[in-house]
């Protein structure tokens, strides 16, 4: 074993340096300022390169942490970025929003001895983002052309990898996507505070200079049905993600400026792309001045509340109706808010919005946490008597995201839905009822991660080639 390695004992564990928390509150940079050279290298000799890594094991994409890291002790990084993308289509994305706290980090087997763990997604942001500097990540050189093509619905993380690991072996694809950017998520949803958009946009065009066509604005059901793309392409895949925002059923749910957190998002996300938004120019999406209450507790929680500070707003609270131990979004994301000024008010749930036309306040139960539920989380319980009021100019609901009604939108009756309303596919090959057919990412698991995204992306595309490779060739059909 090399003698770079196992130097945790001495060496304790350290992230980039966080830009001022002023500072960072005036723009939407992302946060955390670049390991340099020695300090990636000094981080990554901390790895005990123990026999079961638990961080890899942990991680959804199988990522071959331990090696990586100790050719970057080594100082081996071409070798460690192209070990870092044998198995991940976007490093540079997991290395910066990855919750590596409750993944790879939070059970790598130095943190739980107590010596803290390897910063595991800073080391995986520095070997792309030098990668990329260096000119080291090419676009895909195909070897030999195939005649079949894959017709994919959805630019987000489970289509790019899909399409990616589909063009690396010859398949002709073509990416259908309702909105003007690819992406998805990662372009309008994630703040860039966490996901500057360049990495995203560099992303993209890499694929597109490999050969993948896009084809933006185009709405499955509307500019074509499923059926009509199938006689395109030789297989289909779906993975348009799940956006429908889960509404809260409470009085007073249908006044104004009560907005789902994607509304939100996006509108500040186009206004950073440089965009004409009209709704952030008129006020009605832009928290600058106002009282901003988010409803929620996930990662998508921390990105509203954040992004209301980023926008000026007067005050900013999160109300959760559990407990700071029991968030179900990163705990890291939750500090970064608290240090910026968001007030969590904790075991906290609403119960009515107060309002003539729009609302102007909400009336809030105080929550005690019972006895455990069917998951084995303590069960909020409403205390008697405990209701207090807490202003609000503007509510963003953060309570998650459903599929969209696919069988109809796609003008695709016979497509077959879960009783969540996920598109149900064979768990082994990931195809739908419909030959040819096959989904991937939150459309089929349910709002997840963007990692898992990847590597359903990932899955998928074994799925297809083998379909492919049992059917005989089309000629090439033109979009």
């Amino acid at each position: 074993m090399s003698d770079k390695m196992l130097k945790f004992v001495n060496i304790g564990q350290q992230n980039p340096p966080k830009r001022e928390i002023l500072d960072r509150k005036d723009d939407f940079n992302e946060i955390y300022n670049d390991f340099i050279k020695e300090k990636a290298e000094e981080q990554s000799s901390r790895c005990s390169q123990c026999g079961v890594p638990f961080c890899q094991v942990h991680c959804p994409l199988s990522n071959n942490i331990p090696d990586w890291l100790k050719l970057t002790a080594e100082g081996r990084l071409k070798e460690a970025y192209e070990l870092s993308q044998s198995t991940n289509n976007m490093p540079e994305v997991c290395g910066r929003i990855c919750p590596q706290d409750r993944l790879c980090e939070g059970n790598c087997v130095i943190e739980q001895s107590g010596h803290g763990t390897v910063t595991i997604g800073s080391v995986e942001k520095y070997i792309t983002d030098t990668a990329w500097k260096e000119g080291w990540v090419k676009p895909i050189k195909v070897k030999s052309e195939k005649s079949q093509s894959v017709g994919i619905i959805g630019a987000g993380p489970a289509g790019l990898a899909a399409a990616e690991e589909l063009r690396k072996v010859g398949y002709q694809i073509t990416i259908y996507d309702r909105y003007d950017r690819s992406g998805g998520l990662l372009i309008y949803g994630i703040p860039n505070f966490k996901l500057e958009k360049f990495v995203v946009e560099r992303r993209t065009k890499l694929l597109e200079d490999g050969g993948i066509k896009f084809v933006q604005n185009f709405e499955v059901g509307k500019d074509a049905s499923l059926d009509q793309l199938r006689e395109r392409h030789d297989a289909i895949l779906i993975a348009t993600g799940v956006y429908k925002a889960r509404e809260i059923d409470l009085p007073g749910k249908d006044l104004a400026n009560i907005f789902p957190a994607m509304d939100f998002l996006t509108a500040s996300n186009k206004k950073g792309l440089g965009d004409k938004v009209e709704l952030f120019e008129n006020g009605t999406l832009n928290a600058e001045g106002k009282d901003i209450v988010v409803i929620g507790g996930g990662d998508t929680a921390m990105d509203c509340v954040r992004t209301s500070i980023r926008q000026n707003a007067k005050s900013v609270k999160c109300l959760y109706r559990r407990d700071k131990q029991n968030m179900p979004g990163s705990a890291r994301e939750v500090a970064n808010a608290e240090e910026e000024g968001v007030e969590f008010v904790w075991l906290s749930s609403p119960k009515e919005f107060v309002g003539k036309n729009k609302v102007e306040s909400l009336i809030v139960d105080k929550i005690k946490l019972g006895d455990p539920d069917d998951s084995g989380r303590r069960k909020p319980e409403v205390q008697d008597n405990s209701e207090f009021n807490i202003k609000a100019d503007i509510v963003i609901k953060a309570l998650g995201f459903d599929p969209e009604n696919l069988p109809n939108l796609f003008n695709s009756k016979n497509l077959q839905v879960t009783k969540w309303g996920t598109l149900k596919v064979d768990f082994d090959t990931m195809e739908s009822n419909i030959p040819g057919v096959f989904a991937a990412g939150d459309i089929v698991r349910g709002a997840s991660l963007v990692v898992w995204a990847i590597r359903d992306g990932r899955d998928v595309a074994n799925s297809i080639r083998k379909f492919l490779e049992k059917n005989v060739s089309k000629s090439v059909k033109v979009a």
